[in-house]
């Protein structure tokens, strides 16, 4: 199975194939789960355990027995029962002790889920009598291998573990596979080779256990007390790595200098009287915040985090009204330059539009640049709008200082945009850069080359404001943003009316339909959101079976609104047909969009006041928040009809949260302890492992990581003196991406 060379000494950073001999489906299983390392397995832990005094071997059985078993299958077939004809699926289940007669009524398809020989686990209770018994209706899944002997032990006789480990597996590695390969690696005499980089003075603080023996607890607990301690301590360390990351990069950024933004107070409170609504005290203290991070000598490193609609644009006008207006450094003339990163062509332009609306009485300039091309305002062709420009023209206005203000997408951070005097970064809805892109625009040359050079080069940065509507959990925003400061904006305008929320269950559906039709009467517009793009292929049993963007447009205008024109909208169109839809929808001319989730971000039509979501339990309550908010634009009474068929009570408490909260963050948090930070934001987008996102429920934890860093960078600020520590830091920077 695992057979090991005892040829060389085992380290933990050889690969895995140097001791195991393995099969080639064993090796791409080993890649699928980016295990390469005897490190990695190591640090492959259990998912869940199974206490394995439940498990029974066939031989054992006795009537009314809850048991466990594994074993294969045979003999699998359908039938109807004599009197009822109620439909039965029968098989043999064999183990190496003998075999009993298994039945499932009422459930005809399990006899053709599994073949004759399938690897097995039952879980169910014996019937029958001494001479015939038998299981009904038993759990059943497949495995690809029956489990362990009760009496074996990854410690042999002295450490004996009735909590048996199921790890992640792929075909070709099972949770027996790699029982058997840490057995190998802890007989190899390997952990007394690993140094613990966490100071005992530490682990004491928090009754942590070394790592030593959290890695033996985690994989081999005698108890659930030894598991608990041993995910609590990899759990620290995860969170504790990261905030050394962010607190030693908080530490290199206020090294930094940045450009010196003058703030007149008075002039600040003019621009913020011509907003076309009164600022709310959430936005004031926001403004408030960043310009007293102006007057700082190192540059600002803030997160801004608003509910969808609170505002945080107008924030970000204000801010870029101050550095607009301030002059560059031993100058008497010209602006200094701010760059505003978004992540859609949509979300682009729309701000763009937006700032003309906040500049157009100033003479400042603005500009546009994304894939598709560039605009500038004010325009000496189009008098109160803006021009298309050239790229070449435009990057030469920018290189040059002349462009105060430019907004545009990933086009931002090529190497041919250049500033002259860039004081000031926006990144709109942060989360969906990584922290390299972000980096790539904040490192823009605060000059030209040669002022750079007189100046000190890299050691002047621009002021970073990164935002995002994505509510956030304290912790996680504590963690992953740990060298950011936080500021909230949890007020929502004046006038502005709560949407109203209503669950629909598919008795509901048709009485919903005329309440929509009833609003789009009176001219208002409607999104449709769907989970798919195209329908499921109906040959496929285990295809997501939810509605689709294409079916359901179709449905829609032959069934429900005939009289309507619909529109779709989804990842697979062509950006210019994008654009188009969009313009048609913002325009009027399409009464109801039917969209994937692709509409969360980046589209603001006021008179759209409806919103429909279909199969609602299949997005988490973070993003149900983000597109219900697609319709709070507008001052106009606002819907959003949440659409599931699921009956399950943990999903109907679920979506009523969405109902109940007062906000985008309450939904986070409550999405944060019932589902896990994983589901809600996806591992992937922030680099945690499984570990590290359970972590960021226990604020507790968090804090204390986080307090433990900031002392030791304050002491160390390059951890000199600790070298294992800064090895996984440095490791940490390239693993940990934030998107």
């Amino acid at each position: 199975m695992c057979g090991i060379f005892n040829v060389f000494i085992m380290e933990l950073s050889d690969h895995i194939e140097i001791h195991f001999r393995l099969l080639e489906t064993q090796k791409r299983a080993l890649r699928r789960l980016n295990l390469l390392t005897i490190e990695d397995i190591l640090y492959h832990f259990p998912t869940r355990y199974e206490n394995i005094s439940d498990w029974k071997h066939v031989a054992e059985l006795k009537k009314d027995d809850s048991a466990i078993l594994y074993g294969t299958l045979s003999g699998l077939k359908t039938r109807k029962s004599f009197r009822s004809r109620v439909p039965i699926s029968e098989a043999r289940f064999t183990d190496e002790t003998g075999s009993i007669k298994i039945i499932w009524f009422h459930q005809p398809y399990i006899a053709k889920m599994f073949r004759n020989g399938a690897s097995v686990k039952l879980a169910g209770k014996v019937g029958g009598d001494a001479k015939s018994l038998f299981i009904a209706n038993p759990e059943i899944e497949k495995t690809d291998s029956t489990p362990l002997d009760v009496s074996s032990s990854l410690f042999g006789n002295t450490h004996t573990s009735l909590l048996y480990p199921l790890y992640p597996e792929s075909k070709g590695v099972t949770s027996k596979w790699f029982y058997h390969a840490l057995k190998k690696i802890f007989e190899s005499g390997i952990l007394e080779t690993i140094e613990d980089p966490v100071p005992d003075t530490i682990l004491a603080r928090y009754n942590l256990p070394k790592l030593t023996t959290a890695l033996v607890w985690v994989h081999a607990p005698r108890n659930e007390n030894d598991s608990a301690s041993a995910r609590k301590r990899f759990a620290f360390n995860e969170v504790f790595y990261i905030q050394l990351l962010k607190q030693r990069e908080r530490r290199e950024n206020d090294e930094k200098q940045s450009l010196t933004v003058t703030v007149d107070e008075k002039k600040i409170a003019e621009f913020i009287e011509r907003f076309p609504f009164e600022a709310t005290d959430a936005q004031k203290k926001a403004i408030k915040d960043i310009l007293s991070d102006f007057k700082k000598e190192h540059p600002m490193a803030r997160l801004l985090e608003g509910d969808v609609g609170s505002g945080k644009t107008a924030v970000a006008a204000t801010t870029v009204y101050a550095a607009a207006t301030s002059r560059p450094p031993r100058q008497d003339f010209g602006n200094l330059q701010i760059a505003y990163m978004v992540p859609t062509e949509i979300l682009a332009q729309q701000h763009f539009e937006s700032f003309i609306a906040y500049f157009k009485h100033l003479p400042i300039q603005i500009a546009l640049i994304t894939s598709s091309g560039c605009k500038k305002f004010p325009s000496k062709v189009n008098k109160g709008g803006a021009t298309d420009i050239s790229r070449t023209q435009l990057l030469k206005w920018v290189k040059n200082g002349e462009i105060p203000i430019l907004i545009g997408t990933h086009a931002l951070i090529q190497k041919t945009v250049e500033f002259k005097n860039l004081a000031y970064v926006i990144i709109d809805e942060q989360h969906r850069f990584g922290t390299f892109q972000r980096q790539k625009l904040v490192r823009k040359p605060a000059r030209s080359e040669r002022d750079s050079a007189r100046s000190g080069g890299d050691n002047v940065v621009p002021h970073l404001l990164s935002m995002t509507a994505t509510p956030i959990p304290r912790t996680l925003a504590l963690t992953v943003y740990g060298d950011l400061d936080l500021t909230l904006l949890d007020e929502m305008p004046k006038g502005r009316k709560q949407i109203m929320t209503e669950i629909v269950l598919p008795d509901k559906r048709e009485r919903t339909y005329e309440k929509i039709r009833e609003e789009l009467r009176t001219g208002r517009q409607a999104y449709v959101i769907c989970p798919r793009i195209d329908e499921p292929d109906p040959t496929k049993a285990l295809a997501l079976q939810a509605k689709s963007v294409n079916a359901e447009a179709r449905r829609l205008k032959k069934d429900i609104f005939p009289e309507c024109n619909i529109g779709i909208l989804h990842s697979k169109l062509k950006p210019t047909d994008k654009e188009s839809v969009m313009k048609r929808f913002v325009e009027g001319d399409v009464d109801i969009l039917v969209a994937t989730s692709v509409v969360e971000v980046g589209v603001n039509v006021p008179n759209a006041t409806i919103i429909v979501i279909e199969g609602a339990e299949r997005f988490g309550l973070a993003q149900l928040h983000q597109l219900r908010g697609r319709v709070i634009r507008s001052n106009h009474q606002a819907y959003c009809f949440v659409f599931t068929d699921s009956k399950s009570k943990g999903s109907q408490d679920r979506l009523k949260a969405l109902g109940q909260a007062k906000n985008g963050f309450e939904l986070a948090e409550f999405d944060l302890k019932f589902r896990g930070a994983g589901e809600l934001y996806g591992k992937k987008q922030w680099g945690l492992s499984d570990v590290g996102m359970e972590a960021i429920k226990n604020v507790k934890m968090v804090e204390a990581a986080r307090n433990e860093a900031q002392k030791m960078v304050e002491g160390d600020p390059t951890l000199a003196k600790r070298s294992s520590l800064k090895k996984i830091v440095e490791t940490k920077k390239d693993a940990l991406h934030f998107e």
